[in-house]
């Protein structure tokens, strides 16, 4: 997913989508202990888009809390 698609998630598909990828983070790095991994990119990959989904649930609760101070 590129950030354009996860921008237009609601909050309860970016928290859904985040658990999703952290329990596949959680096998990869259970494979890679395990000598089973075949596919090594893969956990850049998951950990880049936890980082992007989480930056960006960031940015619209900060743009939330702004719009109501005004």
């Amino acid at each position: 997913m590129n950030a354009i698609d996860i921008r237009n998630l609601s909050e309860d598909q970016l928290s859904e989508e985040l658990v999703k990828l952290k329990k596949e983070q959680f096998n990869l790095r259970f494979q890679q202990a395990t000598s089973q991994l075949e596919a090594t990119g893969r956990i850049r990959i998951v950990r880049r888009s936890i980082a992007r989904i989480r930056t960006i649930m960031r940015e619209q609760k900060t743009t939330a809390q702004n719009e109501a101070k005004k």
